[in-house]
């Protein structure tokens, strides 16, 4: 069914929510080779790029929800998750104050605003998106990022659950293997949220800037 982006996505009540886009998850300090390799083949990152640019020049506001633990794990519960777990037996793994937690440069912008979070696979979880959120009139969310296997289905489901409305842009995110990714936007996401392009979204906002 299309979507009026022109209605749901409008400035004035719409942010972009970039999920994870650090230099330790899709950048040159990953852990996830092979996620940067579908977000290479897919020029996910040019794309999102894209969506921000648009955004920011239609007035539309930008967070990077990312994530990051303390040397000491304090604020992360680290043994009720197999993978958090695993992956936290590389003590240096995406430590606050390291580059690993940094947004790709080429997504960020001046004016963006970032919301991290310590503990768990939602933006949302222990941190104060919902009210930054509220105390910009925001109710529609339009989400990047990563990853389709558990941020982006995480990040839309608490979306719908604290009442937002929500946009996937389906060439603006990534998981893997690949196929596994695209049958999650078919059979999870397309029931939590709208399902866009970058094309469509920078048209949309394209016409709200000129």
């Amino acid at each position: 069914m299309p979507v009026d982006l022109g209605s749901m996505a409008a400035p004035g009540r719409t942010a972009v929510l970039v999920m994870e886009m650090q230099r330790g998850v899709a950048g040159d300090l990953t852990r996830f080779p092979e996620l940067v390799e579908v977000c290479e083949r897919r020029d996910v990152v040019a794309r999102a790029a894209a969506v921000l640019a648009a955004a920011r020049a239609a007035g539309i506001p930008v967070i990077h929800c990312t994530a990051a633990f303390r040397a000491d794990r304090a604020g992360s519960h680290t043994g009720n998750c197999p993978f958090i777990a695993a992956l936290l037996k590389d003590p240096a793994h995406m430590l606050e104050g390291t580059g690993a937690v940094e947004v790709l440069p080429a997504l960020l912008g001046p004016g963006d605003l970032e919301s991290r979070r310590y503990h768990g696979f939602s933006p949302f979880t222990g941190t104060s998106l919902d009210m930054t959120l509220r105390s910009l009139g925001v109710s529609t969310v339009v989400a990047a990022g990563l990853s389709l296997n558990l941020g982006i289905p995480g990040l839309a489901l608490e979306a719908v659950n604290l009442g937002y409305r929500v946009a996937v842009v389906t060439d603006a995110v990534a998981g893997v293997p690949d196929d596994y990714a695209q049958a999650v936007l078919k059979n999870t996401v397309s029931l939590l949220a709208a399902r866009v392009t970058s094309a469509d979204l920078v048209e949309a906002w394209g016409r709200c800037a000129a």
